[in-house]
């Protein structure tokens, strides 16, 4: 579900694009899930070729991810001087990352070599990844048009933690 924006959430060019970025991060973070579908599918590897340095950039430093976690919430999140448009936009990009801790937690506790179990992890990688996709193409297309996107599953939280 798409609401235009009202008057208390502005979404002037820079709120709109600084709203559009965020959803970069947890696509970056949760990018290893496509690792069956781009080596599959030329179609997503042309959509994720030209994000390759930034991923390079973004995944270069074990930290990073908990770095932007921590820029994002303290320095976005918990500033009244950004409009509410922004920050509920990246407190929505911030618990989309936060819920990649699950896939990650069933993915480490059950790794399969091969058969069925194999089968299922790469049908819930895929999942995922292009849950993130969609996420990404949604939220941030969105933002860019002064939208705001309501993501399943995120938008509630998000709107409790932004006030």
């Amino acid at each position: 579900m798409v609401a235009k924006s009202n008057g208390s959430d502005s979404a002037d060019v820079p709120d709109r694009l600084i709203s559009a970025l965020c959803y970069f991060y947890p696509f970056f973070d949760g990018i290893q899930y496509g690792k069956y579908v781009i080596t599959q599918f030329y179609p997503v590897q042309a959509i994720i070729q030209p994000l390759v340095p930034a991923i390079r950039v973004f995944k270069s430093f074990p930290f990073n991810g908990f770095l932007v976690f921590l820029t994002l919430y303290f320095v976005v999140v918990r500033n009244p001087n950004f409009s509410r448009y922004v920050r509920f936009n990246t407190m929505q990009a911030i618990v989309l990352d936060v819920l990649l801790i699950f896939p990650d937690l069933l993915e480490r506790g059950f790794n399969p070599r091969d058969g069925l179990g194999l089968d299922l992890m790469m049908s819930l990688d895929s999942t995922v990844f292009f849950f993130l996709l969609v996420c990404l193409v949604y939220g941030s297309s969105s933002c860019l048009m002064g939208q705001i996107p309501r993501l399943p599953i995120v938008a509630e939280a998000a709107d409790r933690q932004v006030l």
